[in-house]
């Protein structure tokens, strides 16, 4: 996710994360299908190729199409997992993917009994300061919290947290740009 990207998972990365996760239950292999969506999820956070390929209107979408099949075959991605993100491209939802990978984390977390948290850091945060936080937000939240995080050094410092619609922002750069706008007022 990059600055200026829209963290709220639309209504079509529902119904397809729903349909992933019902088909995923159906075949007993929820655990499997999950590392794969965990593995998609990494490869869109890690490359901004990928993430600008699939949202550029200059590609067609038969080539969006197979630029994300090769990646799937890359992964080693499940047949399941491979159809998905091919339907999902053919449909022109290929930039949907993030939030699809999103909304099915929350599902299984929830099918967990959990609670799904992304958590943004300008560094990639410790095991120890990841710890810390999970114990945070299972003292806040009452209940076992499934911690995403993805490193945005544009942050500058700080976190954002965001667990279902609520999100909590104590990066520096958001302090520093109310600052800013509370010194053009005055």
């Amino acid at each position: 996710m990059t600055a200026g990207e829209d963290v709220i998972t639309g209504e079509a990365g529902e119904r397809y994360a729903r349909a992933l996760f019902e088909l995923a239950q159906e075949a007993e292999s929820l655990d499997s299908t999950e590392r794969d969506v965990d593995a998609l999820g990494e490869a869109f956070a890690e490359s901004v190729d990928l993430r600008r390929a699939v949202k550029s209107p200059i590609f067609a979408r038969d080539d969006k199409a197979a630029a994300l099949d090769a990646v799937a075959k890359k992964l080693g991605l499940s047949d399941v997992v491979r159809n998905f993100v091919a339907v999902a491209a053919a449909n022109g939802r290929g930039a949907d993917l993030p939030d699809m990978v999103r909304a099915f984390k929350r599902m299984t977390a929830a099918e967990r009994g959990a609670t799904s948290a992304d958590v943004a850091s300008a560094d990639k945060l410790t095991a120890a300061q990841l710890k810390e936080l999970q114990a945070a937000l299972k003292t806040a939240l009452g209940r076992d919290v499934e911690i995403r995080t993805e490193v945005r050094p544009e942050l500058i410092g700080g976190l954002v947290v965001k667990v279902g619609s609520r999100m909590f922002d104590s990066s520096l750069r958001t302090k520093l740009e109310g600052m800013r706008n509370a010194m053009k007022e005055a």
